[in-house]
C-alpha cells in the first residue's frame, strides 16, 4: 500500500482515458475513488469494476451546481476529500480562430478552466480548515505554446496553469499542495480526435508515438507522495526523463 491508501480521491473526466487509469490504480493502492464524468453509464460500469472502494457521479464540470453537489454527495459517503484530479477537458473546437464558433470556443473555457476553477473552490476549503490535502491539475505543453488551430485549448490550458500557480501561492502555507501535470500526448480518444482534423504538427504523429493512460496515472501518484516535495506549486513534466524514473516507469 502506498500513502493514498484509505484516502478519499475525486477524480474529473474519470470516464475514460487518463482519469479512469487513474481512478483503477489509485483504487488498487487502497485509495476511495469517486469517479465524476457526464457518461453516467461510463463511470457506473468503472466503480462497478473496482468495487465497493469506487462511487460513481453523473454531472458537468463547467456547472457550479453540478460541482458542489458531487462533493457534497462524494463527501457524505466517503469522508473529506484528500485529493482532486482536475482531469477533464476539452480539445474542441479544433479551427482556425477567425472561423471559430465563439459558444463552442467559450465552452472549452467553461471546461478547462472554469471547471478546474469549480474543482478548487469546492474542496480547498476544507483542505485549508483541515490543513492537508493535495489537488493536481492536468495541464498541457499547450499551455506554454501556441499551437495553430488550438486557440481555445490552448488558451484555456495557459489559463489553468497559471490559476494553479495562483492556488497554491495562496494555498501552499496552510498545508494543501496544489501542482500541475504536463502529460504530453497520451492515446485517449483525444488524440484521435486531433488526428481527424488535420491541423497542425500534433494530428500527424501515429499512435504508437503517444504514451498509454497509464504512465500519467502513476505519475499522479508520485506527485502525491512527499517525494514530489520539489514540485508543490509547479508543473511536472511526463516528458522529463527524471520524472519517468522517480515515478517508475523507467529505470
Amino acid at each position: 500500500m502506498t500513502t493514498v491508501s484509505g484516502k478519499t480521491v475525486f477524480i474529473t473526466g474519470a470516464s475514460r482515458g487518463i482519469g479512469e487509469a487513474a481512478a483503477r490504480l489509485f483504487a488498487d493502492q487502497g485509495a476511495k475513488v469517486v469517479l465524476f464524468a457526464r457518461s453516467g453509464d461510463a463511470v457506473n460500469a468503472i466503480a462497478a469494476d473496482i468495487g465497493e472502494n469506487a462511487l460513481a457521479l453523473t454531472g458537468d464540470v463547467s456547472s457550479w451546481p453540478d460541482m458542489v453537489n458531487a462533493i457534497t454527495h462524494a463527501e457524505r459517503h466517503f469522508g473529506p476529500i484528500d485529493i482532486l484530479i482536475n482531469n477533464a477537458g476539452v480539445i474542441d473546437p479544433i479551427g482556425m480562430l477567425n472561423t471559430s464558433d465563439p459558444e463552442a470556443w467559450g465552452k472549452a473555457i467553461d471546461i478547462n478552466t472554469k471547471g478546474v476553477y469549480y474543482g478548487m473552490r469546492a474542496v480547498v476549503p476544507g483542505m485549508e480548515s483541515r490543513g492537508r490535502g493535495t489537488v493536481i491539475t492536468i495541464s498541457s505543453g499547450a499551455a506554454h505554446n501556441a499551437l495553430e488551430g488550438w486557440s481555445a485549448y490552448c488558451t484555456s490550458k495557459a489559463g489553468t496553469a497559471m490559476l494553479t500557480r495562483a492556488a497554491h501561492l495562496e494555498s501552499g502555507g496552510k498545508g494543501v499542495r496544489i501542482m500541475g501535470l504536463s502529460p504530453g500526448t497520451v492515446a485517449t480518444q483525444m488524440q484521435k480526435d486531433i488526428k481527424v482534423s488535420g491541423i497542425n504538427a500534433v494530428s500527424q504523429l501515429e499512435w504508437e508515438d503517444h504514451v498509454p493512460a497509464d504512465w500519467p496515472a502513476k505519475v499522479l501518484l508520485w506527485m502525491c507522495s512527499d517525494d514530489a516535495r520539489d514540485w508543490w506549486g509547479a508543473e511536472v513534466s511526463l516528458r522529463d526523463e527524471g520524472i519517468r524514473r522517480a515515478a517508475g516507469l523507467i529505470e
